[in-house]
Order: structure tokens, then sequence, then C-alpha cells
């Protein structure tokens, strides 16, 4: 049984919209405004022609501050934080003792002496925990903190009316400022593909912010978007959500222990070149050539969408699973992020999605990201 024990200060709104607030991460979230199929492809589109504001605050924030504290994140996440100046974000992996994601996370340092980690629904906390432990550091979590994600290609015409310099502020840049009058650290990041922004402010602000940019922004096409919107966007751009494209939901069939390697995600690009230290990392080395599977894309022919959790078959028989598919009239596509064999996660592979009802579509392998292959557009210039 899910346990909801933080609460958004925002849930009043996604309510009156019509939200129904069910658990992610410990928090009443908004992932549905309406169930309808006319809601979910107006807000993704939505998204990608103009802007749409989402309530993330479901992510976990954790301060951390005090002469140990980049010696803390450095233990427990990929990245070298040395090399992470004030003002900017990296995005970072989390890994247990065998070498396994465990959680990913943005790492934003605030200033030279003080952190800000927001990560999702791993066990990230306690492995910072442990890390802190007996340690000179500070290690806060905050609830109080709300984060509102603004996303789309309005969005930065949008703050531009209100934040001077926004324009210039650099992919995973940082800037502390003001909005509508009240205080607010707004970063560069998001998790759509789009150039987006995230706002972070106080909990008894967020009312007062989210109702400012819907009137405000009402005439650029900016509109509140239900949190499964999310789930769309993330499949066209290669971004992954753990547990859901995980073997924490999908287990392997031979009952080995859940756990994935970086390798078999994609994700040993968050590894910082050389690191060595962090939690895990001589089992995440190990393990370079020894993947029993791959996180891949497949496009599917027709229209027809893959079922969250459809079989993937090659030859008729099961391979794999697509742990998330999407069908998008805005750039007739059909495609989903799959779990397959590693011989299949080759461009060009024939294979065929079998749905929950037993509807069989082919599909092809191919490489991801779907939309905006070259990562252009989320890290503009200007």
């Amino acid at each position: 049984m899910a346990i909801i024990y933080r609460t958004s200060a925002l849930a009043q709104r996604h309510a009156e919209i019509g939200g129904e607030l069910e658990d992610w991460n410990g928090m009443g979230t908004a992932w549905f405004y309406d169930h309808s199929d006319e809601r979910a492809k107006a807000d993704y589109e939505a998204v990608r022609t103009k802007a749409g504001l989402m309530d993330v605050s479901g992510l976990k924030k954790v301060h951390l501050s005090g002469p140990h504290a980049a010696a803390v994140i450095d233990r427990a996440t990929t990245r070298n934080v040395d090399k992470l100046m004030p003002g900017r974000a990296v995005y970072a992996a989390m890994l247990d003792d065998r070498g396994l994601f465990i959680d990913d996370c943005v790492i934003y340092r605030v200033s030279v002496n003080y952190w800000l980690l927001v990560h999702g629904t791993g066990t990230g906390h306690e492995s910072l925990a442990m890390a802190a432990y007996g340690k000179n550091v500070s290690m806060i979590f905050d609830d109080d903190l709300h984060d509102m994600s603004l996303q789309g290609p309005v969005a930065v015409d949008f703050l531009e009316k209100h934040v001077a310099g926004i324009r210039d502020l650099a992919y995973f840049g940082i800037i502390q400022t003001k909005l509508f009058g009240k205080p607010v650290m707004i970063s560069r990041t998001g998790y759509t593909g789009e150039r987006g922004y995230e706002i972070f402010c106080e909990g008894r602000h967020a009312i007062e912010l989210w109702d400012a940019i819907l009137e405000d922004g009402k005439d650029m096409g900016i509109r509140p978007v239900q949190f499964s919107t999310l789930d769309l966007l993330r499949t066209e751009s290669y971004l992954l959500f753990y547990p859901g494209d995980n073997s924490e939901t999908y287990p392997f069939a031979d009952g080995s222990a859940c756990g994935d390697s970086l390798w078999e995600l994609g994700l040993e690009f968050t590894v910082s070149p050389g690191k060595k230290g962090f939690r895990g990392a001589e089992n995440h080395y190990a393990l370079e050539g020894k993947e029993r599977f791959k996180i891949y894309g497949v496009r599917l022919e027709g229209t027809a969408a893959a079922d969250e959790g459809a079989e993937l078959l090659k030859d008729g028989k099961p391979v794999g699973v697509v742990t998330y598919g999407m069908r998008s009239d805005l750039f007739d596509h059909t495609v989903g992020i799959a779990r397959m064999p590693v011989d299949c996660a080759v461009p060009g592979t024939k294979m065929t999605v079998r749905n929950a009802d037993g509807t069989e579509i082919p599909c092809v392998a191919e490489e991801m990201p779907f939309y905006d292959k070259d990562k252009k557009i989320r890290t503009a210039k200007g």
C-alpha cells in the first residue's frame, strides 16, 4: 500500500483542475487532470509547441553544507564534483555496493560550500546519509522547497519578461533571482527534452507563483499539464524513470536479484572520466562488457502504441519488454523504450510488440532519442 506522507502546497490547485492525487515518491501527485486521450494529447502538444507548467515537488530535495559536503556527494554519486562551479548543476547516477543503479539526481552547487541534491524515487537519500555519517556536514531534507517545471519552446520568452539575463543562462545553469516579487532559484533543467526551466520556491509562495505564471502566460499558450505527460515526453527524449524502466519493475526471468548496471541502461556517461572512490565504483567498472540486456528504442508500424509492459518478440519468441510506449501525431511516430537482448539492440533489428489484448505490431530497434536526436533544442544558446 502506498503511504502518502508528503503534501504539495499546490494540492488544492490540482484538485480544482480535476487532479487525482496519487502517490509518487510519497507525495500526492496529479498524475491526471482527467483520463481522456484528448487531455493527454493536448498537454503533450502544449509542451512540444508552447509550454506546460508541472508541479514536480515530489522530487526529494536535500541540502548539504559544511567542510565535508563535497566529499559526501563525491562518495555517493558518479560525478567529480570538484569540477562543478557555483551556479552550475550536473546530472548524476547513484549506485549500490554491487555497482548497480539505485537512483539518479541533479547536483546543484549553489555556492562555494553549499549544495542542493535533488533525487527521485530510489534510495539516494539513504546512500547520502551513509556517506555523511561521521563527517562534518549538515544534511537537511527540505520538503518546503517546491519545484515547478516550466517546459517548452516559449518558456524562455515568458521568463524573459520577468527575469533579466535568462536567455544567457546555459543548460544546467542556475540563477538566484525573483519572479513576481518572490525569491526563487531557477535552473535550466527538466525532464522533457525541451528548453525548459525548473523554478524552486518556498511552499508559502507556490500558489501565488503558480497562479501568476498561468495567468500571465495564458496568451502565450502556457497551461498546467498533468504529471503523466512526462511519460510521453521522456519516452521520445530517452529520459529514464526509476524504477519504471528497471528490473525492480521487470524482474529477470532467471530469478537474478534486481539491479541494472549503467552499461545496460546507457547511463555510463554519468561517470566522470577516470573517477574512482564512489560507492560501487570497482564493481561498476568490472561490469563493462557483461551486459545482460540493453535499454534501447523501438519504432512501431502504424498508430497503435505499445502498452506499458508489452512483450517484445523476435522470431515469435519473447525476448524483452517495452517499458513505455507513446504515439505522437505531431511527429507522426509511434515509439517506445524497451529492455531487450544485447544482440537485438542494433538499428533495424526486426521484432514484434505484443500488447496485453494479443495485438501484435511489427517494430524495429532504433537508437534513442527519437526527438531532437542531437539535443540541440534543450541546449540552445541565446
